[in-house]
């Protein structure tokens, strides 16, 4: 019986895109950690987001 190797071969593949994620827009990285930190402009655009979406 033949095993079948989709999985395999299809587990380097990533599932998402990451250009458009809350981190993609890096500013700075500090140095001790490599946190990352976003544009103050990113950091408003979070906020407003979540302040049009709460109840």
């Amino acid at each position: 019986m033949a095993k079948n190797k989709y999985k395999e071969k299809h587990m380097a593949m990533p599932i998402e895109k990451h250009d458009t994620a809350a981190w993609a827009n890096i500013e700075r990285k500090k140095p001790e950690s490599g946190v990352t930190e976003p544009s103050e402009f990113q950091v408003r655009n979070a906020k407003d987001y979540v302040d049009a979406n709460q109840k």
